[in-house]
């Protein structure tokens, strides 16, 4: 009967109508968190300017910007709605909390690093370079952040003594920052003394641990964990839960490693909340790049080797990390069969993190398997990660 149904033209044009609005929405959405990110940036870049003097930092600042502004395209700005956007112009009452330059930038930092993870996520929709650029830009401001508030801790421009304490502070305090300085990776295995284990290699430089025990009981590994997880606080070292997030949630762990077959990186970030780290294992140069776009903060590259942690798994061998070398976007650990021995075509391939188990475990002397391991890796910083002096950093 006529009027029962819509004809197919009209069904047409309704779905054609709908999908011209998300794309109107969208693209107003990229318009406002790039005008966003390149506001918070200018931020960032005046203060290098006018209160540090940082040259090399101004640079940095107006390089993201300008990086944003080539892809800030017309089409999004046509699309802009001030009048219309209930949103325009609200406040909050943190914003007048802010008494020092100090905590103005880490204020400015966390809305560019916001935006741009808004960008990241609808970008893939309408503009996969956009998407690519902002992820990349993300990870390159963690970095930023804890520069600006070095230099301003030390700058003598804190109105206070304790405004500065409170920006060294918050320098060194954010987990991606400490992870982005780590080098060495210890995965534990199932042993009698793993507390003596991993206390001497926490003494002699460890900054990563990852609880990993498979077959225990739960009550065992929540005793395991809370005991591992205070020594690791003790030496000021990251404590990583492997696969299970609810008990990374039970002993407060600095974050999980998941597997392909865990739950998604989606799911864990909504369970673990936004500072928490999450890593992936990745055999393939395709999970890596699915990893950067889930949001992990970091991955595994392997098994390198063979390797009796991972029965059955293939070995890479050292293509894939030449490629991660090449490609990645995060921090990332080349894993498996690496011991000291085996540690100099990895770094030849282009590694400069590497994730062990074995090589410290079933050492006779972990801190000193620790401390050659560490001595390897502190000659492999990649070019991108050293000063203008050519100088290893000894803080990132």
């Amino acid at each position: 009967m006529a009027g029962d149904t819509a004809s197919p033209s009209a069904s047409e044009g309704a779905a054609a109508a709908g999908r011209d609005a998300d794309i109107a929405a969208i693209r107003r959405l990229l318009d406002a968190n790039l005008d966003r990110a390149r506001e918070g940036l200018r931020v960032l870049e005046d203060w290098s300017r006018f209160a540090l003097e940082r040259t090399d930092l101004v640079t940095t600042c107006k390089d993201l910007r300008q990086r944003l502004g080539r892809l800030h395209h017309a089409r999004y700005k046509l699309e802009r709605d001030t009048a219309g956007d209930g949103g325009a112009g609200l406040g909050h009452p943190a914003q007048l909390q802010r008494q020092a330059p100090a905590q103005v930038l880490a204020a400015n930092a966390g809305r560019v690093q916001e935006a741009l993870r808004v960008l990241e996520e609808f970008g893939r929709l309408e503009d996969p370079e956009l998407a690519g650029e902002a992820a990349a830009i993300r990870y390159r401001l963690y970095d930023l952040e804890v520069e600006l508030l070095r230099a301003t801790a030390g700058s003598g421009t804190a109105p206070e003594a304790g405004a500065a304490a409170q920006a060294e502070q918050a320098a060194a305090g954010t987990l991606r920052d400490r992870l982005q300085a780590c080098r060495l990776y210890l995965i534990t295995r199932p042993l009698p003394d793993l507390e003596r284990v991993v206390e001497t290699s926490l003494q002699a430089g460890v900054r990563l641990v990852q609880y990993r025990a498979k077959k225990a009981d739960d009550r065992s590994r929540l005793a395991e964990a809370q005991a591992l997880q205070a020594l690791c606080r003790r030496h000021g070292a990251l404590f990583l839960v492997n696969d299970r997030i609810d008990l990374a949630l039970a002993v407060d762990a600095d974050g999980v490693h998941l597997g392909q077959d865990d739950l998604p990186p989606e799911l864990a970030r909504r369970l673990l909340g936004p500072e928490k780290l999450i890593g992936r294992s990745t055999h393939a140069l395709e999970q890596l790049q699915q990893a950067e776009r889930d949001g992990c903060d970091y991955v595994g590259v392997g098994p390198v080797n063979a390797t009796p942690t991972k029965p059955g798994r293939t070995p890479v061998g050292l293509d894939y990390v030449r490629q991660a070398a090449a490609e990645a976007r995060i921090p990332w650990f080349a894993i498996g069969g690496i011991e000291s021995s085996s540690l100099g075509p990895v770094l030849e391939a282009g590694a400069s993190r590497v994730a062990v188990v074995r090589a410290i475990t079933d050492a006779s002397d972990p801190a000193a398997a620790t401390a050659e391991l560490l001595a390897a890796l502190g000659t492999a910083w990649p070019s991108s990660e050293l000063g203008s002096t050519g100088e290893t950093p000894t803080t990132r």
